[in-house]
């Protein structure tokens, strides 16, 4: 089981620990590894990223943004975190459950989960789907005000 972990990151499955927000790429990598094969990745903006493949779902981490326009708030260490469903397996439930708030995301049917998170679902994630199983989540660290 997955679960994001609001505010913080997202807890491994076992005993693999926790992925924190602003933690660093090495200690990142590490965690998943210890579940699942860590491939590197590109995200724009960010100086590293991985996935990883992890029962049915594709597992997207980044981090250390920068923004030369300043447009947006530098996020140091961890950044986001993202799971995708692979695309075979979207017509039920997840084999891994990814929980937040107890629900299983994958678990349900995309109105079912709506209907249960209702107005709590926090500002940071996204759930992506079109169909009767949401397909995608993804959360991202909360800017940390700049201090003036």
């Amino acid at each position: 089981m997955l679960e994001f972990l609001p505010e913080v990151g997202l807890r491994l499955p076992g005993c693999a620990g926790t992925l924190r927000f602003g933690m660093d790429e090495r200690t990142a990598r590490w965690a998943v590894a210890t579940v699942a094969d860590v491939r590197d990745g590109w995200v724009c903006g960010a100086r590293w990223a991985f996935s990883a493949q992890y029962r049915g779902l594709t597992f997207e981490a980044y981090g250390d943004i920068t923004d030369r326009r300043g447009r947006h708030h530098d996020t140091p260490g961890l950044a986001g975190i993202g799971l995708t469903r692979d695309p075979f397996t979207l017509d039920g439930p997840s084999a891994c459950p990814v929980v937040l708030h107890g629900i299983d995301l994958f678990g349900y049917p995309t109105t079912e989960v709506s209907d249960a998170l209702g107005d709590s679902l926090p500002p940071a994630f996204r759930l992506s789907g079109d169909g009767p199983y949401l397909t995608a989540v993804s959360v991202r660290a909360e800017p940390v005000p700049v201090e003036s």
